[in-house]
């Protein structure tokens, strides 16, 4: 039961919203938006240091920030790196459901800890999602028998993902690139890098200290260390470790229309076989591309766009993506509302569709 007394499906761990809302987010200003792109470049980072990437006092930025945590404008957590348990494969599920049963069939996946990510979209699917599977592709078949049997699902379409070009954690950065004082970019063009973290990097101490971290990822490690039995030197000094070893993953989720980013949106683009690397390459330069993978089905790529609004998207389909040699075609959908990013659920999404909606 909620706050509401409202049944909902089993949620994840997902992070309070504050008073049961999420802040109206026209209600947001400069200055939070500034602060929301600085977390997202280092959502571990000090006040003190946002603080002078956004040009404002320390108290003033710590009060803002700490705010629109509270008001589940953003989700700060820190998970283990993909492959950080074993081998791991990563597939783009995409589904249609019966009438009326979306948001159902939705809370039952983001309950669900292997998928990674998760939206509901327009067009021919209701949902796309990514669903990792630990020991790689051999197990993919045992694990979807217990997804495929959540009432509502009336087909299920899945592509293994070969490899991913780009991710964006920072994507905002591109609002304010030349009017904040943001340090160099550290994009990770792979999930899955040839030198990613293993297993033996990790121990049962490091584990406990990222379970903390993954509901909140600005808790204090003095905090950690008095809930975990640690001192708070070897809290920071193992967590520090990890992170220089690309060991774990730092997400500051935000809504985009938080930041006045309208828009968006999953392509499926089509490339003559010989011009794929090329397109990829290509497409990775553009900062609204968030996330571009190449999926083993018809020669495609499957590419996350991030743009202020509609107009913006037609512009780079025109101008951009129809211009680039080998691109063939693309089918796209609107994300209408995401739940689930890097294993995270948001804090927003039972909110914005309303937990009436969600009664059982």
């Amino acid at each position: 039961m909620d706050g509401h007394r409202t049944r909902l499906p089993a949620p994840g761990r997902a992070a309070p919203v504050g008073h049961g809302r999420v802040k109206a987010l026209d209600t947001l200003d400069e200055l939070d938006r500034k602060i929301i792109v600085a977390l997202q470049h280092d959502g571990r980072a000090s006040w003190t240091a946002i603080a002078d990437m956004v040009g404002s006092s320390t108290a003033t930025v710590a009060r803002r920030g700490q705010q629109l945590v509270a008001d589940g404008v953003v989700r700060i957590a820190i998970v283990p790196a993909l492959g950080s348990s074993g081998q791991v494969d990563s597939f783009l599920v995409r589904l249609n459901c019966r009438p009326g049963t979306q948001l159902e069939v939705a809370a039952a996946l983001v309950a669900h800890e292997d998928v990674r990510f998760l939206t509901l979209v327009t067009g021919q699917y209701d949902i796309m999602a990514e669903v990792v599977v630990t020991g790689g592709a051999a197990h993919y078949p045992k694990l979807i028998q217990s997804l495929q049997s959540i009432a509502g699902i009336k087909r299920w379409r899945s592509d293994i993902i070969m490899h991913v070009y780009k991710v964006r954690h920072d994507w905002s950065r591109q609002l304010y690139a030349e009017t904040m004082k943001l340090p160099a970019e550290a994009e990770k063009t792979s999930l899955i890098d040839p030198e990613y973290c293993e297993p033996a990097h990790f121990d049962d101490a490091d584990r406990r200290i990222l379970t903390e971290l993954r509901e909140d990822g600005r808790v204090t490690f003095q905090a950690i260390g008095d809930k975990t039995g640690m001192n708070e030197s070897s809290v920071r000094r193992r967590f520090d470790r990890l992170r220089a070893k690309g060991c774990v993953d730092i997400l500051t989720l935000v809504p985009a229309a938080a930041l006045g980013m309208g828009a968006e949106t999953l392509l499926l683009v089509r490339v003559a076989p010989a011009r794929l690397e090329a397109v990829a390459n290509a497409l990775s330069e553009y900062p609204a591309v968030r996330y571009l993978a190449a999926i083993l089905d018809d020669n495609s790529l499957f590419c996350e766009l991030i743009t202020p609004s509609v107009a913006e998207l037609n512009d780079f389909i025109s101008h951009t993506l129809s211009a680039l040699e080998g691109v063939e075609g693309w089918t796209g959908a609107m994300e209408l509302l995401y739940l689930k990013r890097g294993f995270v659920e948001t804090p927003w999404w039972r909110t914005q569709v309303g937990v009436g909606a969600l009664d059982g």
